[in-house]
């Protein structure tokens, strides 16, 4: 496979996509053509500093792959770590190139804007020499494993809401509901959904002592600051009512402390509770791709992890995702949609009124047996195996622990058999292990962690 002039051998492609380009294929090869040194830094709130040494080719017959390959790398950091200000350093003509992307008008327009939303301030790019590249600045902080007293653990999903009741560590009772934040407008919707939650939940014990969330977005300080759950409602709206609906909703319960976390980082600290172990990359496959990680030190690193719209896929003419508007991104392989998008390719076709009904429609033709729910099955294994070798580029992993809806069932047991077989085969270097929780901790594992977030006044 060819992709910018780079010659590139695939051993496993997704039978259902032949036309996939792992990034981690091309990223390696041209790192073995690379010579010359380059450095990417990403800068975020609290002057925290990533710094990204690497290499280009630095010769003209490779100046489209050089330009294509730190595209995706800046796009890779940007929305693993986030960032209002990016530094290229090494190739100040490459850097102008790139740096023209980053403009009102300019192909990655959309991450420039969401970028200046989440940290409140423009986005720069910067060019300097590689002697002078910033210095790395990282930091880490605990979070949750508070299991004292009772406690409200509330995962908001896209397509479904799931909430628990957690008595010191033990849940005692737990619910999922389906629900279609991301088509309402009025935000009265979302609030009434998780009041409904709440109160559910808080009549099976005996009194509330904390609320933990769990939710898709980027938070601070318990505020929304961006969110797909609220695709559909107004700037003003979202201002006045969703940036700070569940602070109101904790007030309403009658002022209960309350912590809210992205859902990505839950999903990696309930496998990290789970099975005891730190160095853990948490991936929900659901309405769309969560990502979270607890580093070796079992601490959060307050990265942005929004590896959903982070470039997997090479191949010009791969799906675009139509909230980014760029293509090739994990939200349309590790996700619903990418169930959809293969079935769509496998002839399934699907009646459903909605994503989560057209994913149920595949996994219960993957339980009478259909040989071709199950390829679309082992073609999303492909895709995570290839993605997971990605993944490992930037984050220090020991396990990968999988969950969310498209995991449920007989399907998630294949994809997860097909993603280790791709990694045993094509990445053999690599040391960490993946895996799924039991079925019960699939569905309902991130409200249970969700309810540990906060800590008991003593």
């Amino acid at each position: 496979m060819n992709l910018q002039g780079i010659q590139i051998p695939i051993r496993h492609s997704p039978v259902l996509d032949k036309g996939f380009i792992p990034l981690s294929l091309f990223f390696a090869r041209h790192q073995q053509l690379a010579k010359k040194p380059f450095a990417v830094a990403v800068e975020r709130t609290g002057g925290h500093i990533t710094v990204y040494d690497t290499k280009i080719i630095g010769e003209q017959a490779y100046a489209k792959a050089d330009r294509y390959y730190v595209d995706r790398l800046v796009k890779f950091l940007l929305w693993s770590r986030g960032g209002f200000c990016v530094t290229l350093c090494g190739d100040k003509a490459l850097g102008k190139a790139v740096a023209q992307a980053y403009t009102d008008t300019g192909e990655r327009a959309f991450d420039k804007g969401f970028m200046e939303r989440v940290y409140g301030r423009p986005f720069a790019v910067r060019l300097r020499g590689y002697e002078e590249r910033p210095v790395e600045n990282e930091i880490s902080k605990p979070i949750g494993r508070h299991l004292d007293g009772c406690r409200i653990g509330f995962d908001a999903g896209g397509s479904d809401r799931k909430v628990s009741a957690v008595i010191d560590g033990e849940p005692v009772y737990s619910e999922e509901v389906v629900w279609f934040p991301k088509e309402k407008s009025n935000p009265q919707y979302h609030y009434d959904g998780i009041m409904e939650a709440l109160r559910t939940a808080a009549a099976k014990m005996p009194r509330v002592d904390a609320i933990g969330v769990s939710s898709a977005g980027v938070f601070i300080d318990n505020r929304c600051k961006v969110a797909s759950l609220f695709l559909k409602v107004s700037p003003q709206d979202f201002k006045t009512q969703a940036e700070d609906i569940y602070l109101r909703a904790a007030k309403e319960m009658g002022n209960i402390p309350i912590v809210v976390a992205n859902d990505g980082d839950v999903t990696a600290l309930a496998g990290a509770m789970s099975i005891r172990k730190n160095g853990v990359l948490g991936i929900a496959m659901g309405t769309s791709e969560a990502a979270g990680y607890v580093n070796t030190a079992g601490n959060i690193t307050g990265w942005l992890n929004e590896l959903a719209f982070a470039p997997v896929d090479g191949q010009p003419d791969a799906m675009r995702d139509e909230w980014s508007g760029d293509i090739g991104c994990g939200v349309k392989y590790l996700s619903q949609d990418g169930v959809i998008k293969l079935a769509g390719n496998a002839g399934i076709p699907l009646a459903g009124a909605n994503p989560a009904e057209k994913l149920k429609e595949v996994q219960a033709l993957l339980e009478k047996g259909d040989a071709r729910a199950e390829a679309v099955y082992r073609s999303a294994g492909v895709y995570f195996g290839h993605t997971l070798a990605l993944y490992s580029m930037f984050y220090e992993i020991r396990h990968v622990l999988i969950m969310g809806r498209v995991m449920s069932g007989r399907g998630g047991d294949i994809l997860l058999e097909e993603t280790l077989r791709v990694l045993r085969e094509e990445y053999p270097h690599l040391a960490f292990s993946a895996g799924a929780p039991d079925e019960k901790a699939r569905r309902v594992g991130q409200s249970v962690a969700a309810a540990s977030l906060p800590k008991l006044c003593d």
